[in-house]
């Protein structure tokens, strides 16, 4: 019988491997309200495709970038415009290993 970690971590994983996600969806899975993921959305976290909030359609790898979001407030007490700055940099580090992987490099 399944836990409820297991059932929530399950239908992360499910949004995750979506090619889209509405602002529902993404609310859904961070489980917050629309406010919250329009806060990342204006402070630069986030990048929707569309206008306007009810149109917003984000990529699965936003589910990912929300809930890091979330913990770098939750646990270390950033502002969002630090929590910004800190995942420009970890994907800047990512693609610079990335990078450096493709040269043959360790």
């Amino acid at each position: 019988m399944p836990t409820k970690n297991s059932v929530s971590t399950f239908a992360i994983c499910i949004h995750e491997e979506q090619s889209e996600l509405t602002l529902a969806d993404l609310c859904r899975a961070c489980a917050v309200h629309a406010e919250r993921i329009i806060e990342l959305v204006d402070a630069g976290v986030l990048e929707p495709q569309g206008r306007e909030p009810a149109r917003w359609v984000f990529g699965g790898a936003s589910l990912h970038r929300a809930l890091a979001a979330m913990r770098l407030q939750r646990d270390l007490e950033m502002n969002l415009a630090g929590v910004a700055l800190v995942l420009e940099l970890l994907d800047e580090n990512k693609s610079l290993r990335a990078r450096l992987g493709s040269m043959g490099e360790p």
